[in-house]
């Protein structure tokens, strides 16, 4: 027969997923012998019966829960609803992984007019008996009968005002009587019925509304946050009651074995004296701080401080204990991992490493790896007072502030004069990448944590808050309207882009520091992982900062954003409207120069790494101005009679965009296929990169270009490419009189060429997965529409579990990926395999990525530490979770 409850005495730590991690806890601290107080639990597999029976407790675990509820009077030696020694309890939630705060709690139960007398009695102190009884009344009514905890908080104020007094402790017992007579005719006039008085009542209500509360807005918004599987359910903790409410001899705190913001290594939280549990959160009485209690009670903080280390030490992590002390005697009632801050969770895993107590793999394993992207940017000072205004979506970390610019050509024009200045725009295009590169930061009020803004601003480690749907932008007037507030041109604004909040006027800010134990942590990553980490880079300042992060080479360099250069974008935009051949080569041999250079530059900051570069890939109407913009403008003209030249050119303009304009671009003229067309711009672009790699090896460099040719379907553009490639190499070595290292390879990002791999091994060397768009063509979605129109509703509704464009689709996508790579092997192998997406710098798209046998993965600059970590914990795990879930 199934077993559904548990006594502390029968479980242990490694019953987790049943018991929840604080009956786990319990379980585990009652066999090593610590004092907590007798209880039971019922598990996560009741969770489950509970919904499937219609949110009703099956009978079978009804009766398994008084069977142990007589072992437990047993052995207290009291019984609940006894009306002379009576058994209090607690019902506390207890979800798999911790949930601070997100589900529900009821103390005292078992009270009632009979039982309050006896606990009276036996504790001589009726001020302290009526006292729990209102405490028990509000938590049962808010949590089990849902009336809002705020209508008690009020009846409670009025009956301290009447008497006089601020404090809860000072209230007099007959005060205490007259709140617990209001708080039951409240009850009666919200549900129509008495407060229950039968105790074993009380309990299974309780235990319903803990195994509700699972599925509260709180805790499913904390689950989608953490990445938590909503189908886990929470265990319920039944546990007598211990009081640190009786008289000054008593308290109750919460304290961490070490400091949860620094890492240091002193016990840290703080306690009441006369006081329970919640009383320490609500904030009615200051709390003191932990260390206080050596001086009050120092029989008491010597046995918690031992006990501190015991538990430290026994679950080789930070622990964050809830204690109470009754009557002079220390009672633990929970402990668990500490949420910690991502600087302290750095020098807490180094030392207690470098302390002996883990390993090395150990220490690795304790780290989230999207905690390392909080101390590469700076943040907004924690202590600071906010004018929060709206809030989007955090497309790149860190914090930034700057007047308001709605024009990217502005936004560069006082950059170049040394202003901070903030880009805001509904969206942006590869138009504002002179824009970007000026501003502080990025604000949209459209587009998802993949649109164009958000990789562009995560690549350049820049903060961007995208889909802001609050602000209503007025290109016109030069404002933005958040409900009733207009923000102007010039205007200080700042941005979060850590938690998608925006902020009026300038706020405090502090600059990231990489701490000694930083630093060895990523050496110790180093040694473990298998997977080798590149960097996504257009540009030498980019390169060297991915060098500069731990970079091992580019994995992607996207020659689209060397073109958006104010230098060089007149020549892209002829090249784009010459109507012939002649025409066209003209304003290329004016690029040729401009494009080795950028080669150049980026080759020789990383001498001796590989670096990756991408042909040309977006359909070329990117690259000049909207069809929108030109038939406003060209109207205007026609109206005004002014300017006919420029009339003329700008219709010109107009009737060359409409030619390039296409109902589907993304899949339309745009990767190889505008090689195929147009072959002269892949050659020119070919040529520039072997210009370059033969002028460094003239110089005594190493370097070890890759050519990637994107969005291929099959061998045959391959082989056309490839041909080209070779030649085009021989010719500029022999001229040269140099040898050089090269190789040429595709991008895989259609489902056609992942399936036909092993063909197109026959002629590249190389494949990266540009699992962006593989994702799109893989899931027939549109990135921009999808997650500004429903993939919200996809998430909600669990169709999927997570957003395919920031965590790798592994059944789909991933699919695709595993053909590939099982077939490009078996034509070639040894084969070299990469992943240049977003999806390179995620930690769970990285374990992927090491499972099915990935060479290197590749991400933006800023996020290279976090993918160096998370190769590592993918070589190391066994399955752990990582970090402090």
């Amino acid at each position: 027969m199934k077993k559904f409850v548990y006594l502390f005495n029968q479980g242990c730590a490694e019953m987790r997923s049943l018991l929840g991690g604080k009956g786990a806890n319990l379980a585990e601290m009652t066999n090593i012998g610590l004092p907590v107080p007798p209880g039971m639990t019922i598990t996560t597999a009741a969770c489950k019966e509970y919904y499937q029976n219609n949110k009703k407790l099956p009978a079978t675990i009804i009766e398994e829960v008084r069977q142990n509820l007589a072992h437990l009077e047993q052995a207290i030696g009291k019984k609940l609803g006894d009306e002379v020694n009576p058994l209090l309890v607690s019902v506390r939630s207890g979800a798999v992984f911790s949930m601070p705060g997100m589900m529900d709690t009821i103390l005292n139960l078992g009270l009632n007019e009979k039982t309050v007398q006896a606990l009276a009695k036996n504790t001589n102190n009726l001020s302290f008996a009526y006292d729990s009884y209102r405490r028990f009344i509000q938590m049962f009514g808010d949590v089990v009968l849902e009336i809002h905890k705020h209508d008690f908080e009020q009846l409670l104020s009025e009956h301290k005002k009447k008497q006089g007094v601020i404090y809860d402790q000072e209230m007099s017992a007959e005060t205490l009587r007259a709140v617990i007579d209001s708080y039951k005719v409240l009850v009666l006039e919200r549900t129509g019925s008495p407060f229950p008085e039968e105790p074993i009542e009380q309990l299974f209500l309780s235990i319903e509304a803990v195994f509700r509360s699972w599925n509260n807005d709180r805790a499913f918004i904390y689950r989608n946050l953490n990445k938590i599987d909503h189908e886990l359910g929470t265990a319920v903790n039944i546990q007598s009651m211990v009081f640190g409410n009786m008289g000054n001899d008593c308290g109750t705190g919460v304290a961490f074995t070490r400091n949860p913001s620094t890492g240091e290594n002193l016990l840290y939280g703080e306690y009441l004296t006369n006081a329970q549990g919640e009383d320490v959160v609500a904030g009615i009485r200051t709390p003191q701080p932990i260390a206080k209690l050596a001086q009050e009670m120092p029989a008491v903080y010597a046995q918690f401080a031992k006990i501190a280390n015991i538990l430290e030490t026994h679950y080789k992590n930070v622990q964050d204990i809830e204690f109470t002390i009754e009557k002079g005697t220390l009672y633990i009632l929970q402990t668990r991992n500490g949420k910690r801050t991502a600087q302290a969770g750095i020098k807490i895993a180094h030392d207690l490493a470098a302390e002996g107590l883990i390993s090395k793999q150990d220490a690795l394993l304790l780290i989230e790896p999207a905690q390392l992207d909080q101390l590469l940017h700076r943040q907004i000072d924690p202590e600071a007072k906010l004018d929060i205004m709206a809030t989007g979506l955090p497309a790149s970390p860190g914090a930034a502030s700057g007047t308001v610019v709605f024009d990217a050509n502005h936004a560069e024009e006082l950059g170049k004069k040394g202003q901070k200045v903030m880009l805001v725009r509904t969206e942006t295009t590869p138009d504002d990448i002179h824009g970007i590169i000026a501003a502080q930061g990025i604000l949209t009020s459209r587009g998802g944590m993949t649109s164009h803004a958000a990789v562009v601003a995560r690549g350049m480690g820049k903060p961007c808050v995208c889909g802001c749907e609050a602000i209503k932008i007025n290109y016109h007037t030069k404002t933005f309207i958040i409900g009733q507030t207009i923000i102007s041109e010039g205007d200080l604004i700042s941005i979060d882009g850590t938690t998608g909040r925006v902020m009026l006027g300038l706020v405090p800010m502090k600059d990231p520091e990489l701490s000694s134990e930083y630093l060895t942590l990523l050496d110790w990553a180093d040694e473990y992982k298998r997977l080798e980490v590149r960097a996504n880079a257009d540009n030498p300042a980019d390169a060297k900062r991915a060098l500069d992060f731990g970079a091992k080479g580019i994995g992607l360099t996207r020659t689209e954003h060397m073109f958006m250069g104010q230098d060089r974008l007149p020549f892209v935009q002829d090249m784009i409207l010459a109507e012939n051949f002649e025409e066209r080569s003209k304003a290329l041999s004016h690029l040729l120069p401009m494009q080795e250079e950028d080669f150049y530059g980026i080759l020789k900051v990383m001498a001796g790494y590989p670096v990756c570069v991408r042909l040309l890939d977006p359909p070329l109407h990117e690259f000049l101005p909207s069809m929108n913009e030109l038939l406003i403008e060209t109207t205007k003209l026609q109206m005004t009679g002014e300017n006919m030249q420029l009339l003329a050119e700008k219709e010109g303009l107009l009737r060359k965009v409409r030619t390039l304009h296409e109902s589907n671009p993304m899949l339309g003229h745009r990767g190889c296929r505008l090689g195929i067309t147009f072959p002269e711009i892949y050659e020119m672009q070919i040529q520039a990169i072997c210009n370059a790699a033969a002028r460094l090896t003239l110089e005594g460099y190493t370097v070890l270009p890759e050519i990637e040719i994107p969005l291929t379907i099959g061998i045959a553009e391959m082989n056309f490419f490839k041909e080209k490639i070779d030649s085009i190499a021989k010719a500029t070595m022999d001229k040269h009189k140099v040898t050089f290292h090269y190789t040429s390879g595709t991008m895989i990002e259609l489902p056609r060429a992942a399936l036909l791999a092993g063909e197109l091994a026959e002629s590249a060397e190389f494949f990266s997965f540009g699992t962006n768009d593989l994702t799109q063509t893989c899931l027939g979605f549109s990135r921009d529409d999808a997650e500004g129109k429903f993939l919200n509703d996809y998430l909600e509704m669990k169709i999927l579990a997570d957003n395919p464009f920031i965590t790798l689709d592994q059944k789909g996508v991933g699919k695709l990926m595993e053909i590939a790579v099982e077939n490009g092997r078996k034509t070639r192998p040894g084969l070299l395999i990469g992943i240049c997406g977003e999806h390179g710098g995620e930690a769970r798209s990285i374990a992927f990525c090491h499972q099915i046998g990935l060479d290197f993965v590749s991400c933006s600059p800023y996020r290279v530490p976090i993918a160096r970590l998370a190769a590592a914990q993918a070589a190391i795990s066994k399955g752990e979770t990582y970090g402090t879930k």
